[in-house]
């Protein structure tokens, strides 16, 4: 009995994954509300009764995929290993590896976008959003704890205004390059500017933790 159940499990892993990678794509194009289900099961080459069968519903769907972006940062955030490296070094690395990430993945950009406008009410129900939040954040806070112990930042800085202003001055840029290659007269996503600019982000980063 167990070995027959098997590829029927793989079957249905499969096809989630799949589903959930149409999602991601045609919810990070078209938001929630421009978001069809009928595209998202020709994408996932299943059918949309599948879609229904796994996830219930249009915004239960959105919710996973928000959910997994949410997730997959925050995991990758644990791998960074900040505890081994000085916590000069360490503040670095995170807002290096916040940077790259968004350019790595500008869905996760497109979707947060997109639940904003929705003022988080898929986020809301999320039990798993709160959990890797709090992982992420005891992290940081660890990080600079262990800095103004060993005298490198400057203490009392909060983990929730540090978190935000890294993420900032990093989605600021990408979200408003199109605007802002107009306004300023420069091409913002040419290889040279974003060197530029993550070096900025660091330094800003530095004097606003580091005392020295």
């Amino acid at each position: 009995m167990t070995k027959a159940r098997k590829p029927r499990i793989r079957d249905a892993d499969a096809t989630q994954k799949r589903i959930l990678a149409a999602a991601k794509k045609e919810f990070a194009k078209s938001g929630f509300g421009g978001a069809r289900v009928d595209v998202i099961a020709e994408r996932a080459k299943a059918n949309k009764r599948m879609i229904y069968h796994y996830f219930d519903s249009k915004e239960k769907l959105f919710q996973k995929v928000v959910e997994d972006a949410y997730v997959d940062i925050r995991t990758a955030e644990q791998r960074l290993e900040l505890a081994s490296v000085s916590p000069p070094e360490a503040l670095e690395r995170l807002v290096r590896f916040t940077w790259e990430y968004y350019l790595r993945n500008p869905e996760f950009i497109t979707l947060v976008n997109s639940e904003n406008l929705h003022k988080a009410k898929h986020l809301k129900k999320s039990e798993v959003i709160h959990q890797v939040s709090r992982r992420f954040l005891d992290m940081v806070g660890s990080l600079l704890e262990r800095g103004a112990r060993s005298g490198d930042f400057r203490e009392g800085v909060d983990p929730v205004q540090l978190n935000i202003t890294i993420a900032a001055i990093g989605y600021y840029y990408l979200t408003n390059r199109f605007t802002g290659s107009i306004i300023f007269e420069r091409d913002l996503m040419a290889p040279a500017a974003l060197e530029e600019r993550i070096q900025f982000n660091v330094e800003t980063i530095r004097r606003l933790v580091c005392l020295k």
